[in-house]
């Protein structure tokens, strides 16, 4: 396995791990693996076997508008979310699946970053692991290359497609139906939000059959530089419904919920940087996504105070108080408000 002359491999084990362990650098930490599994299997339901397979569908995509990256899954298997999905912006995600080995994630994200491509990746991440035939790996670099395994241990019906900026994956399906919908659906959805086209593929490949062990868990996860809360971090998006009836359903209403504050977060940023159009564009756009919330509104008010512009202002906080009373008192200790403080229009919405 070639790597820069003085730089240790990133999956290679840390010093410390005995020898006979760095044989194998991608099985020295399957015992503990396994455990995290076994656990994770104790609060499952269905019969517990010692090694269950994680019966799952997903998809791995590269929005090449934003460079967003994401991933969303589902699965008859418990939170699903913190085993299958890994992303760095401006790196590349990874869904690790089957028999998922979770060194695939950090590992695979390390080789990226090294400047690998997506095949190359695979190969030198299954060239090491001695269960490969039993591994479901899809993976998407940051310029929309892709590439997948499906081993050919894995439990029918297993498969994958993949194409530019995506690919999707499945096993243990009730048909290849699955991955074709989530597949065709990707594509038929180019000019929306990368995370509406993540959510209408997991949607299309439940209704195409899905898994055929039925659900349990769902999860998206979604990564953009500085695009964490306050810039620390690139974990844009990071939703989870780890035991649900319908974990896809569940999602949906709490992605809508998301997108709706991702929006109203990303037009505070815009007004920092004092790009007053596209701050209320965006403002608006939140407002519609839910017409009868008030906050939306309220905030698509505070971006206009903001921009000096007193009668728009004024309009959405009319229309924010009267849907959310509440928001009133709330306006009169709001800085973004206070040069209308004493304004005789403000002081009447603002009214208790």
């Amino acid at each position: 396995m070639s790597h820069p002359p003085g730089q240790r491999s990133p999956i290679l084990p840390p010093a410390g791990v005995p020898r006979f362990c760095r044989r194998h650098p991608l099985t020295w930490t399957r015992g503990g693996f396994m455990l995290l599994l076994g656990l994770a299997l104790l609060v499952s339901s269905g019969p517990i076997r010692a090694a269950e397979p994680i019966a799952t569908f997903s998809i791995v995509a590269h929005d090449p508008e934003t460079g967003d990256l994401g991933i969303a899954v589902q699965s008859k298997f418990f939170a699903v979310g913190s085993v299958v999905p890994w992303a760095k912006a401006g790196v590349g995600a990874i869904a690790t699946q089957a028999y998922g080995n979770t060194t695939f994630g950090p590992g695979g994200l390390g080789l990226l970053a090294l400047g690998r491509s997506p095949e190359e990746v695979l190969a030198e991440l299954l060239g090491a692991d001695e269960q490969r035939e039993q591994r479901q790996v899809g993976i998407v670099d940051a310029q929309g290359r892709s590439a997948a395994h499906t081993g050919a241990e894995c439990l029918d019906w297993a498969g994958h497609e993949s194409g530019p900026h995506f690919t999707v994956q499945g096993n243990i399906l009730v048909s290849e139906e699955t991955v074709a919908a989530m597949a065709d659906t990707f594509r038929e959805s180019e000019g929306e939000t990368l995370g509406e086209r993540l959510m209408r593929a997991l949607e299309a490949g439940q209704a195409a059959g899905g898994d055929s062990r039925g659900m349990q868990s769902a999860a998206i996860m979604m990564v953009r530089a500085g695009g964490g809360y306050g810039g620390y971090n690139d974990r844009y998006c990071d939703l989870r419904v780890d035991d649900h009836g319908d974990p896809i359903a569940e999602l949906r209403r709490l992605f809508d919920m998301w997108q709706g504050w991702a929006l109203i977060l990303e037009g505070y940023t815009l007004c920092e940087e004092e790009r007053w159009e596209e701050a209320i564009a965006i403002g608006r756009k939140a407002a519609a996504l839910e017409p009868e919330n008030g906050e939306p509104h309220y905030h698509l008010g505070c971006y206009f105070a903001k921009a000096g512009k007193r009668q728009e202002a004024m309009h959405e906080l009319k229309i924010a108080t009267g849907l959310d009373p509440e928001l009133g008192p709330r306006a009169r200790k709001d800085t973004d408000y206070e040069p209308y403080w004493e304004d005789a229009l403000f002081l009447r919405i603002t009214a208790p």
